[in-house]
C-alpha cells in the first residue's frame, strides 16, 4: 500500500504524489483528503471515503490512501507501506510566519490528552522552540495562553491553504480566538 500526503491545502498536491494516485484503481481518504486530490484520481478508480481507520491495515497492497498535509505530520505515516510526502500545515504555516523550520518543536493535541499537550507546549517554549501545535476543534486556545508566560507570541492559523485562510496573531495576555474547526497553534518568540 502506498499512503500519499496530498497537501494541507488545495493546490498543494506535489507531482509525485499526482502521479502516484493518477495511477491508483483502489483509493482510500477522508472526504477532504478525495476532494483535494479529485483532480489526480483517475477515471474508473475505485474511491473509497474511510469509515473505519482500524481496518486500513488490512487493504490490499495495491491501494493508495490519501492522507492530508503530510503522512508524518499527525497523519497517516504510521501504517505500513511506503510514504509519499505532501505540503504539511507546519511547512505552510511557518513559511507564513517566516519561522525557521529548525525552531520547531512539534505538539499534538488532536485527538489526545488537551491538558498534556498544553504542559508539553509550555516546556518547548520554556526551551525557546517555537511550537507548533496539531489542534483539534474541541482545543482550547485559551487554556493555552493561561499556561505561557504572558508576553508569549500565539498564532492561530486557520484553512491553511484555502480560500479563507487567516492568521490571527496575539500574545498568551490577548490571545487570538479561531474562528472554525480547522486550525493549529504557533507559540514562541517568533
Amino acid at each position: 500500500m502506498k499512503i500519499v500526503g496530498v497537501g494541507c491545502g488545495p493546490g498543494m498536491l506535489t507531482p509525485e504524489a499526482a502521479t502516484v494516485i493518477a495511477g491508483a484503481s483502489l483509493v482510500y481518504g477522508s472526504a477532504r483528503a478525495i476532494a483535494l486530490a479529485r483532480d489526480a484520481i483517475a477515471p474508473g478508480s475505485e474511491v473509497h471515503e474511510i469509515e473505519d481507520y482500524r481496518s486500513l491495515r488490512s487493504l490490499p497492497a495495491h491501494a493508495v490512501v490519501l492522507s492530508t498535509g503530510d503522512p508524518m505530520l499527525a497523519g497517516l505515516g504510521y501504517l505500513p507501506g511506503e510514504v509519499v510526502p505532501g505540503i504539511s500545515s507546519l511547512q505552510v504555516a511557518f513559511a507564513r510566519l517566516k519561522v525557521p523550520l529548525a525552531r520547531a518543536a512539534v505538539v499534538s493535541a488532536h485527538g489526545k490528552d488537551h491538558a498534556r499537550a498544553i504542559a508539553e507546549a509550555r516546556e518547548e517554549v520554556a526551551r525557546g522552540r517555537v511550537v507548533f501545535l496539531v489542534a483539534d476543534p474541541a482545543f482550547d486556545v485559551g487554556a493555552l495562553a493561561a499556561a505561557l508566560p504572558p508576553e508569549t507570541r500565539l498564532a492561530v492559523c486557520e484553512d491553511l491553504g484555502y480560500p479563507t485562510e487567516r492568521i490571527a496573531v496575539g500574545t498568551a495576555a490577548e490571545p487570538p480566538v479561531p474562528r472554525g474547526d480547522l486550525f493549529v497553534v504557533v507559540a514562541g518568540e517568533f
